[in-house]
């Protein structure tokens, strides 16, 4: 086998169950099993889809920041009978070049950019789903 470099804005990098390892195009597909390894640039906001929350119902999501500055918000933690989320009730995270967090599987979550960055992020895409951010 010929191993040629991959480069990681262009490509995904797809770990399969099996422990196959594969580049695939750089597009997140919530139906596919096996972790995804996925580098981006990102310029503004709406590159990171700020106005949304993120969830990944399957597994928890290592979030590193390359270059630039990022903030990572949490959503509240839900919990049987908590009260609807109440917008401001999220925990804010900043991440600077090098540095990365663990989002906790089912967890709500957003970025925003404190700059333009370089961003890194790993996760087991099945089920994961966007929801529109009130006010957002």
């Amino acid at each position: 086998m010929t191993v040629t470099p991959i480069d990681l804005f262009s490509s995904f990098i797809h770990l399969q169950r099996d422990g196959a390892a594969h580049a695939v195009p750089p597009v997140f597909d919530p139906g596919r099993d096996g972790w995804q390894v996925m580098a981006f640039h990102a310029r503004t906001d709406a590159d990171v889809h700020a106005d949304h929350w993120e969830v990944h119902p399957e597994a928890e999501e290592v979030v590193s920041c390359l270059t630039g500055g990022i903030r990572l918000y949490l959503g509240p933690e839900s919990r049987p009978g908590d009260p609807e989320r109440q917008p401001g009730d999220e925990e804010e995270i900043r991440l600077t070049a090098g540095t990365a967090a663990i989002v906790p599987r089912g967890r709500l979550h957003r970025m925003e950019l404190d700059g333009p960055s370089d961003i890194l992020s790993v996760t087991l895409p099945r089920g994961s789903r966007l929801e529109r951010r009130a006010g957002g």
